[in-house]
C-alpha cells in the first residue's frame, strides 16, 4: 500500500473541488486531487450544466430595465428557503444564504470576470414562484447564462489544475475511490480507498468499478467535494420526504452515474454531522434522452410559460403548477394527489409556435451554440432564425416522449399510445383547452397562466427570445399540436455535511472536525442546506464556486 503525502487532499474533481484546489495551489499549497473517474471527467457534473448563475443587480439586469436589490433578493431567498430549523439544522445554512446573496450582489461578477468567465447579455427568468409576493420564487429575472455554458465555467479551473500539476503543486489521482477518512485523535489526517481499474470511457459514461489495488494518502487537511445523490435512485427514495408524497417508481436521471452520494455516509462514519437529508431538488419536466450518455439519461426542458400542463389523467394542473414557476410545488402536487400516486408522468400540450420560441433544453451538449461561444449562431438560431433550435428539432424527430398531430383527437390518441392505456379523454382535454383559448380575446384575463404570459412579455428579454406571442392552442395556423410526456428527473441534493462559513465540517457537537472541510453539493452547497426547501435556480454552480472558494482559502490558512 503506497503512502502519498500532500498539504491538502481534495476528494472530488468537480467544480467545487477544482475551485478549492485553485485557491490552495495559488497560495503555494501542495494538493492531491482524487476522483473515482478518469481524467476526461474533470469538472464533474458542472461540465454538463447549462451554466446558469444567480446574480443580483447586475449590469446585464440594469441594461434590460430590471430593478433588483439585495433586499429584494434576500426577501425572495427567505420566502423560498422557509428556514424552519434555525436553532439546529438550518443554523449555518441561513448564514450561508445571506452571505451568498451578498456575494451575488457584490463581488461575484467581477470575480467571475477575473477568471475569464463572461455572461450572455440576456437574463432569464427562472423559477417564477408560487404567485405570492412573500413566497417562493424570483420576483425578477436573475438567471445569467455563462458564455460556454457549464463547460465554460469549469474550463479555467481545469486549466489552473493542469498548470499546477506542471508546476509540481498538484497531483492528480484519477480512478481513486475514497472508502474511509483516516482520523488521529479526532482529527482527519488522510484517506484510504480503492484504486479502480483503468477505464478510458468517454466523459460521463458509467465506468468500471473493478478494484485494482488499495491506497492511503495523508495530509494536514482533507476537503470533501464529492457531489450529491442524484444518480442513486435507491438513496433518493430512502430520503424522499413525506411532504412530497410517494417517490415515483420510475424516474430519469439528470446526472452521471458517479453522482452516487458515497462520501456522505463515509463522512458521517468519521463523526461528521449530516443535516437536511430530506431536502432535495428534482424536476418534473424530464424527458428521456434519445442519445444517452449515462444510464437512464434524462434532459430537463427549460419551459417558457405557454405550454399547457396536464396530469396523467388529463386534468390541467392548478396554480402555481405552471411551466417555469414552482418546481417542488408541482412535484408535490403530482406525488400527493391521491389518484395520481400510481402514475409517474405528466404532459405538456403545445403548438409549433410555442416549441419554436420557448423550448430550451438544459445541458451544455444541448446548447452547442452557447457552449462554443458562437455569438453569430446564437443570434441566427435563437433570435433571428425560424424554427426550433437544432437540439429541440432532434428531440421532435427522435425523442420517445414526443408526439405530433394536426388535430387534438389524433394527438390524444398518440399520447395514450405512449402509456399503453387510454388514460386521457380527448373530450375532457378539448374542453379545458377551449376554455383557455377563450381567454385570449382581450389583453386581460382571469386565467392565471394567460396573465403570466402577458406579464412575461412585458419584460424585453422574454418578449424577444423566450415567450411566444399569445395565441389559441387550437389555432390551425399555430400547429401542428405537440404532446410531450414528462418524467421526474433526479438532480440535486439540498442537504448534506453541515459546515461553518469557513467550510469546516462540523461534528455532532457542533464543533469543527479538525482537518476536515466540505464544499459543493455534498455540503448542501454550504452550511448543510443553503437553499432551505427551495432553490431560486442559477444557484447550484454558484454554490460550488462560493463554497469551494471558502474551503480552499480556509484550508490554505490552516496549513500555512
Amino acid at each position: 500500500m503506497a503512502a502519498m503525502d500532500a498539504d491538502v487532499i481534495v476528494v472530488g474533481a468537480g467544480l467545487a473541488g477544482l475551485v478549492a484546489a485553485h485557491e490552495l495551489t495559488s497560495r503555494g499549497r501542495r494538493v492531491a486531487l482524487l476522483d473515482q473517474e478518469n481524467a476526461r471527467n474533470l469538472g464533474g457534473q458542472a461540465f454538463w450544466s447549462f451554466g446558469g448563475l444567480f446574480l443580483v443587480d447586475s449590469p446585464e439586469q440594469r441594461r434590460l430595465g430590471i430593478k433588483d436589490s439585495v433586499e429584494l433578493a434576500w426577501s425572495d431567498w427567505q420566502g423560498s428557503a422557509r428556514f424552519d430549523r434555525l436553532q439546529d439544522e438550518d443554523s449555518w445554512g441561513a448564514r450561508w444564504a445571506r452571505a451568498y446573496v451578498e456575494f451575488a450582489a457584490g463581488e461575484k461578477r467581477s470575480w467571475l470576470a477575473g477568471h475569464g468567465i463572461s455572461l450572455l447579455p440576456t437574463v432569464g427568468w427562472a423559477e417564477r414562484g408560487d404567485l405570492r409576493a412573500g413566497g417562493h420564487g424570483n420576483s425578477v429575472p436573475r438567471f445569467h447564462i455563462a458564455w460556454g455554458t457549464g463547460t465554460g465555467v469549469v474550463e479555467p479551473f481545469v486549466r489552473y489544475a493542469r498548470q499546477a500539476a506542471r508546476d509540481g503543486l498538484l497531483t492528480f489521482h484519477h480512478r481513486h475511490r475514497v472508502d474511509e477518512l483516516v482520523t488521529e485523535g479526532g482529527a482527519v489526517r488522510g484517506v484510504r480507498g480503492t484504486v479502480l481499474a483503468e477505464d478510458d470511457s468517454p466523459r460521463g459514461v458509467a465506468s468500471s468499478r473493478e478494484a485494482a489495488g488499495e491506497f492511503e494518502l495523508t495530509a494536514q487537511a482533507v476537503v470533501v467535494t464529492s457531489g450529491g445523490i442524484g444518480a442513486d435512485h435507491d438513496i433518493v427514495r430512502r430520503y424522499w420526504p413525506e411532504r412530497l408524497g410517494t417517490p415515483p417508481a420510475e424516474m430519469v436521471t439528470g446526472v452521471p452515474a458517479y453522482v452516487d452520494g458515497r462520501m456522505l455516509d463515509i463522512s458521517a462514519a468519521a463523526g461528521v454531522r449530516l443535516v437536511n437529508r430530506d431536502r432535495m431538488w428534482h424536476y418534473t419536466e424530464g424527458i428521456r434522452n434519445w442519445d444517452p450518455v449515462w444510464p437512464g439519461h434524462g434532459i430537463r426542458i427549460l419551459p417558457g410559460p405557454s405550454s399547457l400542463w396536464f396530469d396523467a389523467l388529463g386534468r390541467r394542473l392548478p396554480d402555481p403548477c405552471l411551466p417555469g414557476y414552482d418546481t417542488l410545488g408541482t412535484l408535490r402536487h403530482l406525488r400527493t394527489t391521491e389518484d395520481l400516486a400510481g402514475h409517474d408522468h405528466s404532459w405538456f400540450i403545445l403548438t409549433r409556435k410555442i416549441v419554436e420560441k420557448e423550448f430550451a433544453l438544459s445541458g451544455s451538449e444541448q446548447n452547442p451554440d452557447i457552449t462554443a461561444k458562437d455569438r453569430k449562431a446564437v443570434l441566427r438560431d435563437r433570435l433571428l432564425g425560424k424554427g426550433a433550435p437544432a437540439p429541440v428539432r432532434a428531440f421532435l424527430r427522435n425523442g420517445a416522449d414526443f408526439v405530433t398531430a394536426d388535430t387534438l383527437e389524433q394527438l390524444v390518441e398518440k399520447m395514450n399510445g405512449l402509456t399503453g392505456e387510454p388514460l386521457l379523454d380527448a373530450a375532457l382535454v378539448r374542453r379545458q383547452i377551449e376554455d383557455r383559448d377563450l381567454q385570449l380575446a382581450n389583453p386581460y384575463s382571469k386565467d392565471s397562466q394567460v396573465q403570466g404570459i402577458r406579464n412575461a412579455r412585458r419584460y424585453i428579454g422574454d418578449r424577444l427570445g423566450r415567450v411566444a406571442a399569445p395565441h389559441r392552442i387550437l389555432d390551425p395556423e399555430a400547429g401542428p399540436l405537440i404532446g410531450v410526456k414528462l418524467h421526474v428527473l433526479t438532480r440535486k441534493t439540498l442537504g448534506g455535511i453541515q459546515t461553518d462559513l469557513d467550510s469546516r465540517a462540523l461534528g455532532a457537537d457542533g464543533a469543527p472536525v479538525e482537518g476536515l472541510y466540505a464544499a459543493g453539493e455534498v455540503a448542501g452547497f454550504g452550511g448543510g442546506g443553503v437553499h432551505g426547501y427551495n432553490a431560486l435556480e442559477g444557484t447550484f454552480l454558484g454554490g460550488c464556486l462560493f463554497s469551494g472558494r471558502a474551503a480552499g482559502r480556509a484550508a490554505a490558512k490552516q496549513t500555512g
